[in-house]
């Protein structure tokens, strides 16, 4: 895994940027989500080149978000294929968050059909900030804070 000046920085958010930062890993996450977990499914829907999808493949096991699955089917050689760990699952909510602020912020008349929603109804869900008793905050009234000491 290269090294990068943010990967111990104080700061979780550029410890995060360090690892989901790289070209390709965000849309690596998105199609492992979608289910894809061989090397050929995730180059053929990205298109990005053999080296590069390895390279991130390699740093997002390094860093724990995906892991190394072996499997093999009859007649054939044995195969990797890459599956999100708890950590790489959690990461559905930074992606939602990312695509909501898209279809908001970036629209295009012919933009994707992904969505997320609620696997129980089917119904879209929305990422929002809530307090500890659940009840949701407005988007106006959250901001982030640097705690000193």
């Amino acid at each position: 895994m290269r090294t990068d000046p943010w990967s111990d920085d104080v700061c979780p958010i550029a410890r995060t940027m360090s690892v989901l930062g790289q070209r390709w890993a965000m849309l690596i996450i998105r199609e492992a989500l979608l289910g894809r977990s061989r090397f050929s499914e995730f180059r053929e829907r990205l298109g990005v080149a053999p080296d590069v999808l390895s390279a991130r493949l390699s740093e997002l096991v390094a860093a724990g978000i995906l892991e190394v699955v072996d499997y093999q089917q009859p007649g054939d050689r044995t195969r990797s294929r890459y599956v999100l760990t708890d950590a790489g699952h959690e990461l559905v909510s930074v992606l939602a968050a990312i695509g909501q602020w898209g279809h908001v912020h970036r629209p295009r008349p012919h933009s994707s059909q992904y969505r997320f929603i609620d696997t129980d109804t089917g119904e879209p869900v929305r990422i929002g900030f809530q307090r500890k008793d659940g009840t949701p905050v407005p988007r106006g009234q959250v901001s982030l804070q640097e705690r000193t000491g």
